[in-house]
């Protein structure tokens, strides 16, 4: 529950909730409420890449001019082997080596299935889907493992095909939209000369497009800096969300009234997260039309062949202070593509490291905490918990300054 359904809501929606939703849950079926929080904060480490429909790969995409679907199958070469160590990481935490010589085989099963479907999503499919096709294998495949493996016994209130489908049928219906909109025939309606192609607006932005000059030695020659803003009405994943929520509401038979107030709930709660989110993404672009970006960026040059095995660090810096990845990448993407050219470093390299670090920050972020806490009813020991996943969010962080420095050898 930890890792899997904790991947499929960090796929879907993000900024938190799966967090709370899985920690609570564990809670709720008798798991120490420290334990649980923590549990739920490492397991998050191998989905926080592509949560809310791969808007951090997205994003970094949009701030570096890296095409996404590049940025993700770069990070599907780096963060499998992160996702195929995290279950075992969680058993080990909760029952130490017993524990984890006692499920071995099922653990086993889940990490390979997540690994390997993360790794043909993100490079076939693109950043979209990851957390969704990943979770949903490994479950399936963990359940089939149990079921092969284990003598059938009589349950106390059994379920009929039925009702585990209706539980079910608002995540199968999400997950039905999201494939669609990530589909290349679906995506080839919004490209130019398609059939939907005005319904993505391009908006110049008066007063800078084309009037910030790049010049050397970030371009060879004097490049006009483009200022687009482009609103995606239909292509956008937020649009297949709605309406795989309004399908819900028609399949599990919500009155209008309740659909509005829990849509009106949503939107109050998710306020804070949105208006973050825009503040930093703000302060990014100007960041970046201004120079400041380009002026860290030839600063940091400075380290030299060092910088590589440095990059993911600063990703884990900017998610501990933002408490996201998308922040995270509005803010850094495009310093890391500074420096790498600077450095003579393949772009894509540390735009990805940028991803990857930070996700391993995603257990210590303040926000990330609160959450944890908030959820399984510890706060005011957000200090204890922080100790406790320190340890692991550090070792993470080497490991993939390690990967990453690696990378740089072989491109």
């Amino acid at each position: 529950m930890a890792f899997c359904f904790n991947a499929f809501l960090e796929g879907a929606a993000g900024f938190g909730a799966p967090i709370a939703i899985t920690a609570a849950l564990l809670v709720g079926l008798g798991f120490n409420p420290l334990k649980a929080a923590a549990l739920c904060l490492i397991a998050n480490t191998a989905s926080g890449a592509f949560s809310a429909m791969g808007i951090p790969v997205i994003v970094a995409g949009q701030v570096s001019g890296i095409d996404p679907n590049e940025i993700a199958q770069f990070l599907g070469k780096q963060l499998p082997f992160i996702s195929f160590t995290v279950p075992f990481l969680l058993v080990f935490i909760m029952d130490g080596w017993k524990g984890l010589r006692d499920v071995f085989k099922p653990t086993f099963v889940t990490s390979f299935t997540y690994s390997v479907t993360q790794y043909v999503t993100v490079t076939y499919l693109g950043p979209e889907l990851p957390n969704i096709t990943s979770s949903i294998a490994s479950l399936v495949a963990l359940a089939l493992y149990i079921k092969i493996t284990t003598k059938q016994t009589e349950a106390t209130t059994p379920l009929t095909r039925k009702q585990v489908v209706k539980a079910w049928s608002p995540f199968i219906v999400l997950t039905l939209f999201v494939t669609s909109w990530s589909l290349n025939f679906f995506k080839q309606l919004f490209a130019p000369g398609g059939f939907l192609e005005q319904s993505n607006m391009m908006i110049e932005i008066p007063g800078l497009h084309n009037q910030v000059i790049k010049v050397a030695p970030l371009v060879i020659e004097p490049t006009p800096y483009a200022a687009v803003l482009k609103v995606d009405l239909i292509a956008a994943t937020g649009t297949a969300i709605l309406l795989a929520g309004l399908v819900s509401m028609l399949l599990l038979k919500v009155n209008l009234k309740t659909g509005k107030e829990t849509f009106v709930e949503t939107i109050k709660e998710l306020t804070n997260p949105i208006v973050t989110i825009m503040m930093v993404i703000a302060f990014a672009f100007v960041a970046n039309y201004s120079g400041q970006s380009s002026t860290l960026g030839l600063a940091l040059a400075e380290t030299s062949h060092y910088f590589p095995f440095l990059s993911p660090a600063l990703g884990w810096i900017g998610v501990f202070l933002t408490g996201s990845v998308v922040s995270n990448n509005a803010l850094f993407g495009h310093l890391q593509m500074t420096t790498a050219e600077q450095i003579q470093v393949l772009p894509l390299i540390l735009v990805a490291a940028n991803t990857a670090g930070g996700v391993m920050a995603k257990m210590l972020s303040p926000q990330s905490i609160a959450v944890a806490t908030g959820a399984v009813g510890l706060v005011g020991r957000e200090a204890e918990l922080f100790r406790y996943t320190l340890k692991y969010s550090i070792g993470f962080l080497l490991l993939m300054g390690m990967i990453t420095f690696g990378f740089t050898l072989l491109w």
